[in-house]
């Protein structure tokens, strides 16, 4: 019979594992410590074998139907599943996909020769293997490089495009050294079409500022990124910081948010000062989290955040009648727009956590406190003025079911 995922949750760890079928070879392996694991069981000459899918919930109930009929197709062809992935495992496939072989380069070239291969891992997970990794290697071609590198070109991250077609070709040309191809498609990608690394200047215009939230309110992003995408912009906070915040750390009382040392790229704790717009939609991220201690859940686990390149896809999936912008732009519009209006330097710069330099950094130790209250606030409702002409946006928002 087949499962339903309100069937798997409520399974339940026993004293030794089991298995729940859900048809077709297809079961789950529930071990004592509670974790389930998806097993693909199959005959082949005779033989019984079975194959590891994944674990679950990171590989769902739909993902690993689908999964075991690939498999499936191979069996009626006279494949066998587990021996493959046994070569996969030794670098030795006879015909990997973009996903096996990108393993394969990862482990065999990346981990040995990058002192931090995070990026690199960022790129293969997040960009190249949503897309591409289920395609054999062999049958990529340039046209499929092309269309994920200038996805990301048109989106406006031309210096992330380039990076990520320096992935595809060094990959690329790792499966040339080891004849798993015969040519590399990512180095017939030109790079002098992608573009030139944009500077970093873009500033938001009062108008740009009215179109960039009515359009995050008007889409069908989740409801914790436009939050989020409006916070960052009223705060001048970091989207790292915001994404690892702790309700431990939001007192409502005196309206602060405490960035710890931990979440700071500076390595120094600082307080967000909460405007009366901010408060309202950290309460409502607060009903959204339900009973995690994060102020944004992931999706998939209430202990960990989002992944740290969520909120750019969500702004990246937008469409904004207006040149393309970036979620550090946003930092650099209210910085630039507090400046123009006549706000102290140093109170924006402590607003904004910015390491001070030189002479500068001995002289200015005051935390501001106060001034940094009178200017969140006024740009809160510096920005209200802008959106609606007249009350506080997040007000209008919600009662238009935005």
């Amino acid at each position: 019979m087949a499962l339903t995922d309100a069937q798997i949750k409520a399974l339940k760890p026993k004293a030794s594992r089991y298995l729940v079928s859900d048809g077709r070879g297809l079961s789950l392996d529930v071990l004592p410590s509670g974790k389930m694991s998806w097993l693909y069981r199959y005959r082949l000459n005779a033989c019984y074998e079975k194959v590891t899918l994944g674990r679950y919930p990171d590989l769902t109930l739909k993902a690993a139907r689908e999964k075991r009929d690939d498999l499936a197709a191979q069996v009626a062809d006279g494949k066998s599943p587990a021996q493959e992935k046994k070569k996969v495992k030794a670098g030795s496939a006879s015909n990997p996909t973009v996903r096996e072989f990108g393993e394969r380069y990862f482990q065999e070239q990346v981990v040995k020769n990058w002192k931090n291969p995070a990026h690199i891992r960022r790129y293969l997970d997040n960009e190249i293997y949503p897309t591409l990794g289920d395609k054999l290697l062999k049958e990529i071609t340039a046209l499929d490089v092309q269309a994920i590198v200038y996805r990301k070109r048109d989106n406006g991250r031309i210096a992330a495009a380039m990076q990520l077609r320096g992935v595809m070709k060094q990959m690329f040309d790792y499966a040339l050294e080891v004849q798993q191809v015969t040519m590399n498609p990512a180095a017939m990608v030109a790079t002098r079409y992608i573009g030139k690394a944009r500077k970093r200047s873009r500033v938001l215009t009062p108008q740009e500022i009215r179109l960039y939230l009515h359009t995050i309110y008007q889409s069908n992003i989740r409801r914790q990124f436009k939050l989020a995408l409006h916070t960052l912009l009223l705060t001048l906070s970091r989207k790292s910081e915001l994404l690892q915040a702790r309700w431990q750390h939001v007192d409502f009382g005196t309206g602060e948010w405490l960035i710890p040392e931990e979440n700071a790229k500076t390595g120094k704790p600082h307080i967000v000062y909460l405007s009366t717009q901010v408060a309202a939609m950290f309460q409502e991220l607060k009903a959204l989290a339900g009973e995690s201690e994060l102020v944004l859940p992931g999706r998939s686990s209430t202990t960990k955040p989002f992944a740290a390149n969520a909120l750019n896809k969500a702004l990246e999936g937008l469409t904004f009648d207006m040149d393309p912008l970036t979620i550090h732009d946003l930092r650099r519009t209210g910085a630039t727009l507090l400046t123009e209006k006549g706000f102290n330097r140093d109170v924006i710069e402590k607003a904004l956590s910015h390491e001070k330099q030189g002479i500068r950094a001995v002289y200015i130790l005051a935390e501001h406190a106060a001034e940094r209250k009178k200017m969140l606030q006024w740009w809160a409702n510096y920005v209200d003025a802008i959106v609606n002409e007249s009350k506080g946006c997040v007000a209008t928002f919600r009662a238009a079911g935005w």
